[in-house]
């Protein structure tokens, strides 16, 4: 039985830059990493592993560089390297990625069944939160996001239960097997590889599947099949705060200077 982990290399966000003139990140000379999230993903996936004996099969959507990403996957433990990497994958947005990574993960199911895809609750430089959910939607399989603990999993009855973070409280979820889950950088603490399995990951063989592998119709993936666009990349501008009142001693004359300014900008609902 497959564990599947979806990760992406990522630009580091504490070096990137926007070009000002196109309006784009500047990914030259810019370091890539795992994205954070995946990490507890793929951590997560290993920790089923040894629990259950289960088979982890990492899966990367990218150009040619990002094997190294995948590289350091099997340094942690993972039994199988996917790189998806093709001209017509080039500029998809969630949608397109979805579709790619799915049928990736039915080719793995074919070969032995898949019960469970981890991926980390968004990406740092998309931050959409849509291709876990987007993956589910597509194999049929049931999703559960937000993840910070997986309380129990039961391969006889082929069903999971976890816990999801919500605002304010946690949700405790029972699902069926095979599904989707998306997880929040609460659920673990990602390992470091040993040094005997970085020296194997080396020479550890990273599949390249291209679309004359999965064999997906070029109108439904990369930029033809992307239906959404970036129009533009930009640094949030904040303005200095105000800080009004005395809100320990005097809440309530606090809270009238607050409406006041409220309504004086016509803030308010009435």
């Amino acid at each position: 039985m497959y564990v599947v982990s979806c990760i992406k290399q990522v630009p580091d966000t504490t070096q990137v830059q926007i070009d000002p003139v196109t309006n784009t990140l500047k990914r030259e000379g810019v370091p890539f990493i795992i994205n954070p999230y995946d990490t507890h993903a793929l951590e997560e996936s290993l920790r089923l592993k040894d629990r259950f004996g289960l088979r982890v099969a990492t899966i990367s959507m990218g150009p040619p560089n990002a094997e190294a990403t995948l590289r350091k996957s099997l340094a942690l433990g993972v039994d199988e390297a996917i790189l998806l990497s093709d001209r017509s994958f080039g500029g998809a947005d969630t949608l397109a990625t979805s579709k790619v990574l799915a049928e990736a993960i039915l080719k793995l199911d074919a070969q032995d069944d898949v019960i469970l895809v981890i991926c980390g609750k968004q990406t740092i430089d998309g931050d959409t939160a849509q291709v876990g959910p987007g993956i589910a939607t597509r194999l049929n399989y049931n999703q559960l996001t937000l993840v910070d603990k997986i309380e129990e999993l039961d391969l006889t009855k082929m069903k999971i239960i976890v816990r999801r973070k919500l605002e304010g409280r946690h949700e405790r979820v029972e699902s069926s097997l095979p599904a989707v889950i998306t997880v929040v950088r609460e659920i673990n603490k990602p390992r470091y590889p040993t040094v005997p399995r970085r020296l194997e990951s080396e020479d550890a063989e990273v599949k390249v599947w291209n679309n004359q592998v999965l064999k997906l119709e070029e109108q439904t993936i990369g930029l033809k099949g992307s239906p959404t666009m970036v129009n533009k990349i930009f640094s949030p501008q904040r303005d200095k705060g105000e800080i009004i009142g005395d809100g320990i001693n005097d809440p309530e004359g606090t809270a009238k200077l607050l409406v006041d300014k409220l309504a004086a900008k016509e803030l308010l609902p009435f």
